[in-house]
């Protein structure tokens, strides 16, 4: 039984680790599961959220969309770290969290240390200060291991190594 006592604590979780350790199932799993009890959950990856952030064009619409995302008992923001951004995308990005500090839970899958988010948002002032508030009553986690669709690959090739060849005799 997963606990999500987190929530009503409005704390959040952060899940760093290599690609293909099952950050995203972890993640989607306690989602459902906050579902099924009742709270509000929003998923998106951090691609979508801040390219749509960023393509709005009028302060209204940003403000509107900001809502959108701030509102949620759980905000899922996965795969950052898999992208560069601009400086914008990392302002928009601390708003949102900014947002939600102390008010709301958010989970977020990194496969980036914080020492390297300032590649993952080079040039932005404000990368210390949103990585401060996203872990100020945070759970970091750190998953370790071998990516589960690379170890699936390697037994898929040798299962095929092992079958014997058709039409040779």
């Amino acid at each position: 039984m997963i606990s999500l006592e987190f929530i009503t604590e409005s704390a959040n979780i952060v899940l760093v680790g290599p690609n293909g350790v099952g950050k995203t199932m972890l993640v989607k799993n306690i989602a459902h599961q906050a579902l099924i009890r009742g709270h509000t959950v929003r998923f998106t990856t951090a691609g979508e959220l801040l390219g749509e952030l960023a393509a709005l064009d009028s302060d209204t619409a940003l403000r509107r969309r900001l809502r959108h995302y701030a509102t949620p008992d759980l905000l899922v923001i996965d795969e950052i770290g898999y992208l560069s951004y601009s400086n914008r995308h990392a302002d928009l990005l601390f708003e949102l969290v900014s947002r939600r500090y102390e008010t709301k839970s958010t989970i977020v899958t990194t496969n980036k240390a914080f020492s390297e988010w300032s590649q993952v948002f080079p040039n932005a002032a404000c990368v210390v200060s949103l990585v401060d508030r996203l872990i100020h009553h945070s759970e970091v986690i750190s998953i370790e291991g071998e990516s589960y669709r690379l170890k699936e690959a390697k037994e898929r090739s040798e299962q095929r190594a092992r079958q014997p060849k058709k039409g040779k005799s």
